[in-house]
């Protein structure tokens, strides 16, 4: 997926999961455009991962063996965290 087509990433990023579409959407939304491409490109590695996965990963049970992975994992925890409750 191009980091750059953001109408296919947005529709990565529903996962038909309320857990994980509140952390991953308000992330897209509004953090997306400020990442740099590495991390760009590692946020739609995530997206290519099991729903499983992401749920533990994103509620802090467990985290990936990937390092790249782990840091956008990371990012999206922290800059969530940072901007307080949203709505989808």
């Amino acid at each position: 997926m191009d980091i750059h087509d953001k109408a296919r990433i947005h529709w990565a990023c529903r996962r038909g999961m309320l857990e994980l579409d509140i952390s991953i959407m308000p992330f897209f939304r509004y953090e997306y455009d400020t990442l740099n491409d590495s991390d760009k490109q590692l946020f739609i590695r995530l997206l290519e991962q099991p729903d499983p996965d992401l749920f533990n990963w994103l509620m802090n049970h467990g985290e990936p063996d990937d390092s790249g992975l782990k840091h956008i994992v990371s990012l999206i925890q922290q800059r969530n965290q940072q901007r307080g409750p949203l709505a989808i």
